[in-house]
């Protein structure tokens, strides 16, 4: 009898161990950005991303290139939206060097458009993704009068 309540004490210890284990492990990974922006979800972090101005000079529209910010395309999962944004307009463009500025910054034009898919996630919090494998290259997502780029490396 007393093996028999060892064996059940063991059972129930390699059990509650088993429990906090998984707990542990299947941890969702909260989003929380604190300020209104765009984000690039990294392992579990979120990076910011900065916008740039989308300019129009007769039917082109470009961007001039700010330091745009550089990832590892191994680790980029998804871009997080938080904040008030209209999606019916929401592209995804890898860029083209279109010239240099008088500034001497090169500007960049969007090439053909990237099929993303948008899941809500929150309030004012939405989660883009592309549909297809993003190569490495610069990228911008774009919404009206501001682009967020990046470079996947």
């Amino acid at each position: 009898m007393d093996i028999t309540i060892g064996r059940c004490r063991i059972l129930v210890c390699v059990f509650l161990i088993l429990m906090i284990g998984v707990s542990a492990f299947a941890k969702d990974d909260k989003v929380n950005p604190k300020e209104h922006g765009v984000y690039i979800k990294i392992d579990k972090v979120l990076k910011r991303l900065l916008p740039n101005i989308v300019f129009q000079e007769e039917d082109l529209y470009y961007i001039e290139s700010n330091n745009p910010p550089h990832f590892l395309l191994k680790d980029v999962e998804y871009f997080v939206f938080f904040g008030n944004y209209n999606f019916q307009f929401l592209t995804m463009h890898p860029m083209v060097l279109l010239s240099v500025s008088p500034l001497g910054k090169p500007a960049f034009t969007f090439d053909k458009g990237i099929d993303v898919e948008m899941k809500k996630i929150g309030t004012d919090l939405n989660a883009v993704k592309a549909i297809k494998l993003l190569g490495r290259g610069y990228y911008s997502l774009w919404i009206g009068d501001s682009a967020w780029d990046f470079i996947l490396d």
